[in-house]
């Protein structure tokens, strides 16, 4: 079980499937690195695939202090990347595993730390996928109130279907069947203060002024019909990002890269197979 070690001594714990040219795949707020099982081996079939529990998740170490950031968890990234010896990745972020992504301040970065993907270290990126992520609150389109008040129901099962049809259409949720276990709907071993700092570090997120910066070859790509995380902040990251390319996904909602895993998942690979030049 590979353990790397952030900055203030945090366990880390990653995996590495498949070879090739490598891939991190970073998974979204309060999931561990299961977010990613449903299309990991379609990855893994193509690319030396990296996954990570973020700190606070999986098996990852939980501290109860003020380390949970957006540019603490991308430097958390940094860690693995050095333990497993790669010193170049494609990278390929969902949700806040896009905003860590796009979003660590050059001004607070520490030394071989990710910085703004490329701006700051361009020999550690190669290129760049942001899935039904966005810019942070103070530039990008937060979710309505009425998603927020359903996702905040003291009725813990009435909360749990409405994350459900946040994430995915009703005809897949019949087809899985809803009690099926779905590994997008947060890391249930987590304790409530790592919940709380997971929250608190995606809604200070904030990457507006660095994403010009931004060097690595980029693709946006979201869900039409994603509520959760609305699909307006997809046109704003690809009009900030220089050069970047988008793609919206007719029908999906934020689990895009699941429920339409057909359409998604080929069309990350392609990109990530060009050559850039």
């Amino acid at each position: 079980m590979p353990l790397a070690q952030a900055a203030d001594g945090t366990a880390l714990h990653y995996e590495v499937h498949g070879s090739g040219r490598p891939l991190v795949l970073l998974s979204g707020q309060s999931n561990s690195r299961r977010w990613w099982d449903p299309v990991r081996d379609d990855f893994a079939a193509a690319h030396r695939t990296v996954v990570l529990d973020w700190r606070g998740t999986g098996e990852s170490g939980r501290p109860d202090t003020d380390t949970y950031s957006t540019p603490g968890f991308a430097r958390d990234v940094v860690a693995v990347l050095d333990h497993a010896g790669i010193d170049r990745a494609h990278v390929y972020g969902t949700s806040m595993g896009g905003r860590v992504a796009d979003g660590v301040s050059p001004a607070r970065a520490q030394p071989r730390a990710w910085g703004r993907l490329g701006a700051d270290h361009p020999g550690r990126v190669d290129r760049l996928v942001l899935g039904c992520t966005s810019p942070g609150a103070p530039h990008g389109v937060e979710r309505g109130p009425e998603v927020r008040a359903a996702l905040s129901q003291a009725d813990g099962a009435a909360a749990r279907r409405s994350l459900l049809e946040l994430m995915y259409t009703p005809g897949w949720i019949a087809r899985q069947g809803e009690q099926s276990v779905f590994h997008t709907l947060g890391d249930p071993t987590m304790p409530p203060y790592t919940r709380r700092r997971h929250l608190r570090a995606g809604a200070r997120h904030d990457a507006w002024d660095a994403l010009p910066r931004i060097a690595a070859p980029t693709l946006v790509v979201h869900g039409t019909d994603d509520l959760f995380n609305p699909t307006a902040n997809a046109p704003l990251l690809a009009e900030r990002i220089p050069d970047a390319r988008m793609r919206l996904l007719a029908g999906a909602r934020h689990a895009y890269f699941e429920e339409f895993a057909g359409v998604a998942t080929p069309l990350v690979l392609d990109f990530l197979s060009e050559t850039s030049g």
